[in-house]
C-alpha cells in the first residue's frame, strides 16, 4: 500500500500562516522605507533587509509544504486584514518612525511566533529556525541605530514612538488569542512547559515579549 502524505499539524499550519503573514508585511515595510532613505547605503541595506524577510516566509511556508503563492496565500489567509488595525493606530509621521514601526512592531510579532512555537508537539526546532532569532546584526536596526545617535532630538522622539508602537502590538496578543483557538492552545502549553510562576498563558506571553522589546530597544540605543 502506498504511503499517505503526511498532513502538517493544524497548530503548526495556523503559527505558519500568522509567522508567513507577519513576514510578508515585514518585507513591504522594509521596501517602502529603502524607497524613501536619506542615503543611497541605508537604501541598499534596506533593500537587502526586505529581500531576508521573504527568504525567512519562504523557509516557513516550506514547513508545511504549501504549492505555489496560491498554497501560501490560503495558508495565510485567515490571518488576512489582522494587522489593519494597528497599522491605522500607528501612521508614522517620517521615515525613522516607519522604519522603528518595522523593526519594533513586526519584531514583536515575530517573537510571538516564536514564543508559541514551544508549544508545539514536534517540530518547533525547525519552526524557531525559519524564523529567526533576535539578531544583533540585523540590519534595519543599525540604520535606526546610527540614526538615533546622530540626532538625539530624534532618539527622544523614537523612544516615545517605539512605547506608542509596542503598546498597539501588544495590544494585538489577546486578539490574535481569541480569534484563533490554535495559538491560544499553543500558548497554553507554552506556558506549562516554563519555568515562570503561575499567571495566566496570556499574561505570561506579554511579559516575554515586552522583556524582548526592552532588549530591542537597547539595541536601538532608545530608552524603552
Amino acid at each position: 500500500m502506498d504511503q499517505q502524505p503526511s498532513t502538517p499539524d493544524p497548530a503548526l499550519t495556523t503559527l505558519v500562516g500568522l509567522a508567513a503573514y507577519t513576514g510578508l508585511a515585514a518585507f513591504g515595510l522594509l521596501a517602502a522605507r529603502s524607497v524613501d532613505a536619506p542615503d543611497l547605503g541605508a537604501r541598499q541595506t534596506l533593500a537587502i533587509a526586505a529581500g531576508e524577510a521573504l527568504e525567512r516566509q519562504q523557509r516557513l511556508l516550506d514547513l508545511v509544504g504549501v504549492p505555489g503563492p496560491e498554497g501560501s496565500a490560503a495558508v495565510m489567509t485567515p490571518f488576512d486584514g489582522a494587522l489593519a488595525d494597528f497599522d491605522a493606530r500607528t501612521t508614522p509621521s517620517g521615515w525613522a518612525e516607519g522604519l522603528l514601526k518595522s523593526v519594533v512592531g513586526l519584531g514583536v510579532a515575530q517573537d510571538l511566533c516564536r514564543e508559541l512555537a514551544a508549544g508545539l508537539p514536534d517540530g518547533a526546532a525547525g519552526f524557531v529556525a525559519a524564523v529567526g532569532e533576535p539578531r544583533t546584526d540585523d540590519p534595519a536596526t543599525a540604520v535606526l541605530a546610527g540614526a538615533a545617535a546622530a540626532d538625539g532630538v530624534l532618539a527622544s522622539r523614537l523612544a516615545l514612538w517605539g512605547r506608542r508602537v509596542v503598546g498597539e502590538a501588544l495590544g494585538l496578543v489577546p486578539v490574535l488569542l481569541a480569534a484563533h483557538p490554535p495559538l491560544a492552545a499553543l500558548a497554553a502549553r507554552a506556558r506549562a512547559a516554563s519555568d515562570d510562576g503561575g499567571a495566566s498563558a496570556q499574561a505570561w506571553l506579554v511579559s516575554r515579549l515586552t522583556a524582548e522589546h526592552t532588549r530591542r530597544m537597547d539595541r536601538l540605543g532608545l530608552a524603552a
